[in-house]
């Protein structure tokens, strides 16, 4: 029954598409090398398209990243997605947008990520929030959001919230990298996992637990131990490929639990960090 279903999801896509274009059964057949019955097949649900033909459609097509993604996902397949440079001319816009959304977030602690999590940017909160709390040349250096989580120097046991918190961080990261992660994804999920900090039954607790885009943590801040909601938020395209498509920028910010806990204080002193562009 799940197969059928798989299978059909696949077929909706073919016809959809194929009517998009105006192509009779016979004339896509011809277009990606294969035969009218199995066109046909394929359209109801009945044959498994193969990775090579999957790609010859969507090639044959000329579908863009996003509807390529999609056809391969209701294919079966993984995504194909090819690294952009979120420095590069073209994303001049999406750096734009970026830096007044984290200008927007202040008075909470927020940063750009990439899908390795580099940090790309950060809000003059993220400096606020940090700066007495973190050795100051350290913070400077602080490029990547992974490693400034797992490698905080204590030396005390975490609590249980920030185990949790941790190991789902990793289980999601070590899923991406299995699915479709390039060599420095790899290289970072390596790296991370060499450190102290990463609870050594990570595998196990993150599997008893349902992956969500917030965790509930304790934090060092004022001189008291507060709870803070730590919330994550894809920046992508739309639609079932939006986790996968390049460039995967994360938006991730503080909240304080207790709504009458003010942050604007982070603001008021001079505030520098290489990240912070504003």
């Amino acid at each position: 029954m799940a197969e059928t279903q798989h299978l059909q999801r696949f077929a909706d896509f073919l016809r959809f598409w194929r009517g998009v274009f105006g192509l009779s059964q016979e004339q896509l057949a011809e277009m990606v090398g294969t035969s009218t019955r199995h066109v046909s097949r394929l359209e109801n649900g009945i044959s498994k398209p193969s990775e090579v033909l999957t790609d010859h459609i969507a090639d044959a097509l000329k579908l863009g990243r996003r509807d390529r993604s999609h056809l391969r996902i209701a294919a079966g397949y993984a995504t194909n997605e090819i690294a952009q440079d979120f420095h590069s001319p073209d994303l001049k816009w999406l750096r734009s947008a970026m830096l007044r959304t984290l200008q927007t977030l202040d008075p909470y602690p927020s940063t750009l990520t990439d899908g390795a999590g580099n940090i790309l940017m950060v809000n003059k909160a993220w400096v606020g929030f940090y700066q007495d709390k973190v050795d100051t040349e350290r913070l400077r250096q602080t490029v990547n959001l992974y490693d400034f989580l797992f490698n905080d120097g204590s030396d005390g046991a975490l609590s249980e919230e920030w185990q949790d918190a941790l190991s789902l961080v990793i289980m999601a990261f070590k899923q991406h990298v299995m699915l479709n992660g390039s060599d420095q994804e790899n290289q970072t999920l390596k790296r991370i996992l060499d450190y102290p900090n990463v609870p050594t039954d990570w595998k196990i607790r993150a599997s008893r637990l349902e992956p969500r885009a917030s965790f509930k943590v304790k934090i060092q801040h004022q001189g008291m131990v507060r709870g803070f909601y730590s919330v994550s938020q894809m920046v992508g395209a739309l639609g079932p490929a939006a986790y996968m498509t390049e460039p995967r920028l994360s938006i991730n910010t503080l909240y304080p639990e207790d709504a009458a806990l003010s942050l604007e204080k982070l603001l008021l002193t001079p505030l520098e960090h290489p990240l912070l562009f504003y």
